[in-house]
């Protein structure tokens, strides 16, 4: 699904593969991001194919990006990193199935001063990406705390764009 940016100043992707596991995190928190009818936000999902991912930001003024992590830590646990301010570890995202995934995408974008003002990535510590397996116990604990904190960050967000 391809929105058009212009909708919203602030744009949430949520990225993944519904059919792996804990990777369908991202995913599952945009459709629960989508189901608070959260005014001033457009919401998609997304395959995670870092040259696509770039085309939907692009114009965007503030991205939220939220994907299924494997940082070998704590299953469930929430990463938040600020794309202008943290080198985003390759192997973070590295389950993508794409030449170019998310971490890659963002290190791009970066190094062709193409991100967003405002780029936040929330990564999920998944523990299967197995097909067909369903999340974790740890990740679909983690899902509604995650989906809190990313309506926190649209607040922030929000409050830092209405400011003087």
């Amino acid at each position: 699904m391809t929105p058009s940016t212009t909708a919203s100043p602030l744009l949430v992707i949520g990225v993944g593969n519904e059919w792996r596991g804990d990777d369908a995190i991202g995913r599952l928190a945009a459709r629960a991001l989508l189901a608070k009818k959260l005014s001033g936000v457009t919401i998609i999902e997304h395959s995670g194919d870092g040259a696509s991912l770039m085309e939907v930001w692009d114009g965007a003024a503030a991205v939220i990006l939220i994907d299924a992590a494997a940082a070998c830590g704590t299953p469930g646990t929430i990463y938040r990193l600020d794309a202008h301010q943290d080198s985003i570890p390759a192997d973070w995202f590295g389950a993508s199935s794409h030449l170019l995934g998310v971490g890659a995408a963002v290190e791009l974008a970066r190094a062709l001063g193409q991100l967003p003002p405002r780029f936040v990535i929330f990564g999920i510590e998944g523990s299967s990406f197995a097909i067909n397996t369903g999340l974790s116990p740890a990740a679909a604990a983690s899902l509604p705390v995650l989906v809190e904190r990313v309506i926190q960050e649209i607040s922030d967000m929000a409050n830092v764009r209405s400011s003087p």
